[in-house]
């Protein structure tokens, strides 16, 4: 009754602290260049991607036809298999790649999964978030929300204190956004490179001096969860670009 009860309640709270589009909270150029495909570096990613797509003979194509098919895919992951488990976008290509096409895992945080997961985003781009969050997704948003509330490591602070209280304050020469995942995979100009949002996530963790989980983790998997549930009604950004 109390989970039904938070999921009731979450829409309003959310509501109320007027969640915006994390493309909002980029400086002008930066966004422009998000929106510029010729200038944004994370097509490189979006166009291995596509190649990757149509490669080999038990291709992804071979079985979804074009790449196109996968629009507004994004839009509904993390989501939970019919196994029961919570998968995000890497984890749903992955368990495909294994199981579908009898390859190897490419790996969390591989040129190559980074690059798949980019141009099956990219096909969701400016579609609105809309994940489920009833029946099996339910107890997983509960765990994510409480990992967004909880305060961790030596500086004791959670996750709403920066992206809920302190949105759109500055830090180090960022506007802190409301935390959202929608950009994700994203081109990072302090990584120089691609990286999932399990990577921020982990880097935030760092911040804040806390456990680093694995990525692909639970605890990371429940929270972005969350986060797209933040982002419901929000436009898919991927690939985004960030400082």
């Amino acid at each position: 009754m109390r989970r039904w009860l938070l999921l009731a309640l979450w829409p309003l709270a959310v509501s109320a602290q007027e969640v915006r589009p994390s493309r909002e909270f980029l400086s002008p150029a930066l966004r422009a260049q998000q929106e510029d495909p010729s200038r944004h570096p994370g097509w490189l990613w979006v166009d291995e991607g596509e190649a990757i797509w149509r490669r080999g003979e038990r291709s992804c194509q071979s079985c979804h036809g074009d790449i196109s098919a996968m629009r507004g895919v994004a839009t509904r992951y993390p989501a939970v298999a019919s196994d029961g488990a919570l998968l995000n976008l890497e984890g749903r290509i992955e368990r495909c790649r294994v199981e579908n096409q009898g390859a190897a895992p490419f790996g969390y945080e591989s040129e190559a999964l980074l690059s798949l997961t980019a141009a099956v985003a990219r096909q969701s781009r400016g579609m609105a978030m809309s994940v489920p969050v009833d029946g099996a997704a339910a107890a997983f948003l509960e765990e994510g929300h409480a990992f967004y509330e909880t305060r961790q490591g030596q500086l004791n602070l959670s996750c709403g204190q920066c992206h809920d209280a302190n949105a759109g304050r500055r830090l180090r020469g960022d506007v802190i956004s409301h935390g959202l995942g929608t950009g994700y995979p994203a081109y990072r100009l302090e990584w120089n490179g691609m990286g999932s949002l399990h990577r921020r996530l982990r880097a935030c963790s760092l911040g804040v001096r806390a456990t680093q989980f694995p990525l692909g983790s639970r605890e990371y998997l429940t929270l972005e969860l969350y986060l797209a549930h933040r982002a419901r009604g929000m436009p898919v950004e991927a690939p985004g670009l960030r400082r």
